[in-house]
């Protein structure tokens, strides 16, 4: 019985706690990047941080799993 009543009071708060709306503290300008002089890259540099990560998985092992335990 003591847990039927504390669902429909969490219930009821949710309900209630639903109406109020939150609004951000302080908002982002439409030009997030800019305003906040975050850095941009080039084509080159994801080029080259692409063809990094494919020669680093190229290097991992193939084929199925060791057995064992833990595996």
């Amino acid at each position: 019985m003591g847990l039927c009543k504390l669902v429909i009071v969490l219930l009821v708060l949710a309900t209630v706690a639903s109406h109020f709306g939150v609004e951000a503290a302080r908002a982002l300008p439409d030009d997030f990047a800019r305003a906040n002089n975050l850095a941009t890259y080039s084509s080159a540099a994801y080029e080259n941080a692409r063809y990094t990560m494919a020669s680093w998985l190229e290097r991992l092992p193939s084929g199925p799993s060791p057995k064992g335990p833990g595996h």
